[in-house]
């Protein structure tokens, strides 16, 4: 690729995401009906795990981005356990085109927190007393889109008249 006169386009300074800070925001696990869900169970419990991210901008180029995990497992009505993981980073995105950026916050950042989220999980319900439970991984290209769907429809949903 030229600039038309030839010569290749002087490049900028390459784009940069460094992590400054991860840390748990929030952590719940709930054993409500302990030590009886404990005993061996007849059925593999049903597992109901939600993934949400959120993301603000706390300065010039730095954005603190949430990944919020919720879980629960019941057998037979009852619940064996629950819990709600609250897992943040803060990052630094320089020389990034703005179209660029939030795609990249959104989905490359909670893809950078996931497996430390997975391994808080799976330790806090091992400690419950149940065996580690081991996320599947996240597809959050597709959490993206999907996102960006509920909102263009609930913009939709908006804009039409009652």
């Amino acid at each position: 690729m030229t600039n038309g006169n030839g010569s290749p386009p002087e490049a900028g300074p390459p784009p940069q995401l460094n992590v400054l800070a991860q840390y748990t925001k929030d952590l719940s696990f709930e054993n409500p009906n302990a030590p009886s869900s404990l005993a061996p169970q007849s059925q593999q419990p049903a597992i109901n795990i939600q993934i949400n991210v959120n993301a603000n901008n706390i300065a010039e180029n730095e954005y603190e981005v949430t990944l919020s995990v919720e879980g629960k497992a019941e057998t037979a009505g009852k619940v064996m356990f629950s819990f709600d993981l609250a897992y943040a980073g803060v990052f630094r995105i320089v020389n990034v085109p703005k179209e660029n950026l939030h795609p990249l916050v959104m989905i490359e950042c909670p893809r950078l927190l996931f497996p430390f989220a997975r391994e808080i999980i799976a330790t806090s319900v091992r400690d419950g007393g149940f065996p580690p439970l081991m996320l599947d991984p996240v597809d959050f290209v597709g959490l993206y889109r999907q996102n960006l769907e509920r909102q263009a429809a609930a913009q939709a949903t908006q804009g039409k008249p009652s």
